[in-house]
C-alpha cells in the first residue's frame, strides 16, 4: 500500500470522526430547540453557502477536514435560544452528545469487526508477525504461535508479556508455545537494544481471532469499549503504582496516530483474516479506537473542551452563580492555547521517537 494512499485514507477517517463529534453536538442542540446558526464541513475560511435548514446555515470550507458548529449564544448568555441562556441540563446533553456520538460510532465499528472477522480471545496471546534475524526468529517462531509461558511467568495478556521479557533482559529464557495444539519450548535472549520498531524479542503480539455470532459480537464490542475507558481512567493510578512505565502511557499526537494507524495498514496487507473477509480488520480496530479516544479526551475536565464546560456547568450548578462570560471566555482562550503548545511539543516527540504500532 503506498504511503500517500495510507495517508488519504487517514486523513479522511479522522476527519470523519471529527465530523460526526460536532454533528452529534447538532443534532442534539436542534432536537433541544437551541437555536444553530452555522454548521460547516471543513474549517474555514468560507468556500461557499450550501443552503439553509430550520434557521441552520450549512456550509462548504476550503480545509477539506472534519467539520463545526456553531450554535447561538455560544459565549454570550444574553441571546434568547442561545446554548448558554438554555436550562443547565439541555447545555449537558449537547456538551456530552459529540463524545457520544464518537462512542456510538466506535461501538459500532466493533461490532461489524467482530461479526465479519470474529472476536479475540483476550485470555490468550498469539505471535502475529517474526522480525527478520531476531531472537525469535532464531528460536523458531512463527505466526500463529500462541505463546503461553515466559520463564516463571505464565501469559494471558500483553501486559503479561511485556512483564515477563522485561524481566529477562539479555538473559537465556525458556519460552514456551502451542503450535496446532502441540506444546512446545524454545530458549531465546531478550534484547534490553533491540532495533529501530521491534521490541525485546522481536514479534508482534495479538489475540487469537474466534468466530462470534451477531449477539456474542454486540457483547464483545461492548467489553472492548468498557475495556479501553477502564484502561484509560486507570493511566494515572498505574503510573503511580508503577505498573506501567511513562513510555507506555505516552500521550501521542496526530503523527503518532498515524504511525499506528500505518502499522495497521501493513498488518491488513498480510493478514489471513483481512484477505478471507476482505474488511481492513486492524484500520477498523484502530478506528474505532481513535474515535472512543476522542471521546473520552473531549470529556476531560479541560477547559477549551466539552469536559472543562461541563465543569463549569457543575461550579454553576451548585453554587447556583453562572460564571461571568468574559471570565469563563479567557480560562477557555489560555487553555486552549497551552493545549496547542502541547500538541506541538507532543508531535515533536512523535517524531523523535515514533510510535511502534498497535
Amino acid at each position: 500500500m503506498s504511503t500517500i494512499w495510507t495517508i488519504l485514507q487517514f486523513v479522511f477517517f479522522f476527519g470523519f470522526l471529527v465530523f460526526i463529534h460536532e454533528f452529534g453536538h447538532m443534532l442534539v442542540s436542534k432536537a433541544l430547540g437551541i437555536e444553530v446558526e452555522e454548521f460547516g464541513f471543513g474549517y474555514p475560511p468560507r468556500l461557499a453557502k450550501l443552503f439553509t435548514w430550520k434557521g441552520t446555515e450549512f456550509t462548504l470550507n476550503w480545509i477539506p477536514f472534519g467539520g463545526f458548529v456553531r450554535p447561538k449564544g455560544e459565549t454570550e448568555a444574553g441571546e434568547p435560544g442561545g446554548l448558554l441562556a438554555a436550562p443547565k441540563w439541555k447545555r449537558f446533553l449537547v456538551l456530552v452528545a459529540g463524545a457520544t456520538m464518537n462512542f456510538i460510532f466506535g461501538i459500532l465499528l466493533l461490532i461489524v469487526m467482530f461479526s465479519v472477522a470474529g472476536g479475540q480471545d483476550t485470555s490468550k496471546v498469539m505471535v502475529a508477525e517474526v522480525a527478520p534475524n531476531s531472537p525469535a526468529q532464531v528460536a523458531g517462531l512463527a505466526s500463529g504461535d500462541v505463546i503461553t509461558r515466559v520463564g516463571d511467568y505464565d501469559i494471558a495478556s500483553f501486559d503479561d508479556m511485556s512483564t515477563a521479557t522485561n524481566q529477562y533482559l539479555d538473559q537465556t529464557v525458556a519460552l514456551s508455545y502451542l503450535r496446532d495444539g502441540v506444546s512446545q519450548t524454545v530458549d531465546l535472549v531478550p534484547r534490553s537494544d533491540p532495533p529501530e520498531n521491534q521490541g525485546a524479542i522481536g514479534v508482534t503480539i495479538t489475540y487469537p481471532v474466534i468466530s462470534l455470532p451477531f449477539g456474542q459480537s454486540v457483547v464483545q464490542a461492548f467489553e472492548t469499549f468498557w475495556l479501553q475507558v477502564k484502561t484509560t481512567a486507570m493511566i494515572p493510578v498505574n503510573l503511580i503504582r508503577g505498573a506501567i512505565s511513562s513510555e507506555e502511557a505516552r500521550i501521542v499526537g496526530i503523527k503518532g496516530i498515524y504511525d499506528i494507524f500505518n502499522s495497521a495498514a501493513q498488518m491488513d496487507q498480510t493478514s489471513a483474516v483481512t484477505a478471507a473477509s476482505g474488511f481492513p480488520i486492524y484500520r477498523l480496530s484502530i478506528i474505532s479506537m481513535i474515535s472512543i479516544a476522542i471521546g473520552i479526551t473531549n470529556l476531560l475536565p479541560i477547559p477549551a473542551l466539552d469536559g472543562g464546560q461541563i465543569l463549569f456547568l457543575v461550579i454553576e450548578a451548585i453554587t447556583r452563580k453562572r460564571i461571568p462570560d468574559n471570565v469563563a471566555l479567557m480560562i477557555n482562550n489560555v487553555f486552549f492555547y497551552t493545549l496547542i503548545l502541547l500538541m506541538v511539543f507532543i508531535t515533536i516527540q512523535d517524531f523523535r521517537n515514533p510510535v511502534l504500532g498497535p
